[in-house]
């Protein structure tokens, strides 16, 4: 009997379509999968048990130093105790945020300070351990609060909220406009601030009207100024990151800020890495300055202020760097086209965000679809529009980006075409073909006219 070979149809194809395949599926979901795994490690792993961690308590009078030693025994790691004169100064170590607590043991009413601008969370194990703590000693814990939220924020995470609504969508802003192609960049980051004055203007108003912050109009500055270092920090990575850019912004101002901030769960009360990482990120440095603002009477605000401004000149600066890079690489090639011999040019804004290139109605936009960044119209010799010509525009290897047909009144358009040199092929089968050299530029729209002469010479 003879042997058959076997069908690729039916195998599931050659190893090296396989392969192919196995590539082509990696890159198209390395993004959620990288979400997936992040949501795990960054919100599973700090939110699922937490507990204190170095929580810092004031203790009036001389036997702060034997509570820290039962504490440390009850709790390891959890309370660093330190010893203050009196009840005054155990109260003004919770509100000028030297400590988180404040202890006055007494025999018959221990007094407790605590802060639920600080979290709610944490005031309620403090709580808890210093009835324990009263309890053992015969007394009832008679607990203060010296910085009480607004009437609002009940659980004392509403500033948390507040600026998680400006953090997501300046991030969001930046992907959405790497579609606009026919925006340059310049327009790109002017939009990027008026986005963020906005935001922070809303966000205040509507975050007053719930009544979940005191009326303090400083926070507007301070809100907008962490809209930026999101925003253009963001915007300053798409040219060094390209494809791998949603991944890399994604993990800075949501997998790793949103659990260091402390806004959610108290920075005292998750892992040492994002304790680590609470005083270096926007988010984490807004909460706290907002806190001070609002209910420290402006107790370390400018110190993290100054780090969110920190940010913010480190975006500028990639923005710069990037516009550079691109200069450097126009540069480049237009040598190598002088020279015959173009090489393709880096995309400035990854192809994850990027719209493909693709044919658009010359004289329709409709909103949320890309702007025609090549346009033109095709006539024959005496000037009259020519209908169904093929318009063929190739990179500069001679591949295929976009392929459109012209309509009645002869015009074409194209959108989605990466910064670079494109080659525009005009075809019919009863006219002569026309070729032309364009550069596609971002925020340039680029307009090229057609003259198509006949194939046959007049008798």
């Amino acid at each position: 009997m003879a042997e058959h070979e076997a069908d690729p149809e039916r195998t599931g194809g050659s190893p090296s379509a396989l392969g192919a395949t196995v590539r082509t599926l990696a890159e198209t979901l390395w993004f959620p999968a990288f979400f997936f795994t992040g949501f795990l490690v960054c919100y599973l792993l700090p939110f699922h048990n937490p507990v204190p961690h170095h929580v810092d308590v004031a203790v009036a009078g001389p036997t702060a130093h034997q509570l820290g030693q039962a504490l440390e025994q009850q709790s390891p790691g959890a309370f660093d105790v330190h010893q203050v004169a009196d009840a005054q100064a155990a109260h003004d170590a919770v509100t000028d945020r030297v400590a988180t607590a404040g202890f006055v043991p007494d025999a018959e009413h221990p007094r407790l300070y605590v802060a639920k601008a600080d979290g709610y969370s944490l005031e309620t194990v403090l709580q808890k351990t210093f009835t324990g703590v009263a309890q053992h000693s015969g007394g009832t814990l008679q607990v203060h609060e010296a910085a009480p939220t607004a009437p609002g924020d009940g659980m004392g995470t509403g500033l948390f909220y507040l600026v998680l609504a400006c953090t997501i969508p300046s991030y969001i802003s930046v992907m959405m406009l790497l579609r606009a192609t026919a925006l340059g960049r310049g327009k790109k980051v002017l939009t990027l601030v008026s986005i963020g004055v906005v935001e922070s203007v809303v966000a205040f108003l509507v975050a007053r009207s719930m009544d979940v912050i005191p009326n303090d109009p400083l926070a507007v500055p301070l809100v907008f100024l962490m809209t930026q270092a999101v925003a253009l920090t963001s915007y300053g990575l798409v040219p060094f990151c390209k494809q791998f850019f949603p991944g890399v912004a994604m993990g800075l101002f949501v997998l790793l800020s949103m659990p260091s901030s402390g806004g959610a769960i108290p920075v005292q009360m998750v892992p040492g890495f994002f304790r680590a990482l609470h005083p270096v990120m926007p988010m984490g440095n807004l909460i706290e300055a907002l806190r001070g603002l609002f209910y420290f009477d402006g107790k370390d605000v400018w110190p993290h202020t100054l780090v969110i401004c920190a940010w913010v000149a480190a975006g500028s600066a990639l923005i710069a760097l990037g516009a550079w890079k691109e200069r450097r690489a126009a540069r480049k090639e237009a040598r190598e086209a002088a020279e015959e011999d173009p090489g393709e040019p880096p995309v400035e804004d990854p192809a994850f965000e990027l719209p493909q290139p693709s044919a658009v109605a010359p004289h329709h936009h409709r909103l949320g679809l890309p702007d025609p960044g090549l346009t033109g119209q095709v006539t024959d010799e005496g000037g009259r529009p020519l209908a169904g010509v093929a318009i063929t525009v190739t990179g500069a290897h001679g591949r295929e980006l976009v392929r459109a047909i012209t309509d009645g009144c002869g015009e074409y358009a194209a959108a989605g075409l990466a910064d670079q040199y494109v080659n525009v092929i005009a075809s019919s089968p009863d006219r002569l073909a026309a070729v032309a050299r364009l550069r596609v530029r971002d925020g340039h729209p680029v307009r090229h006219d057609v003259r198509l002469a006949s194939r046959h010479v007049p008798a």
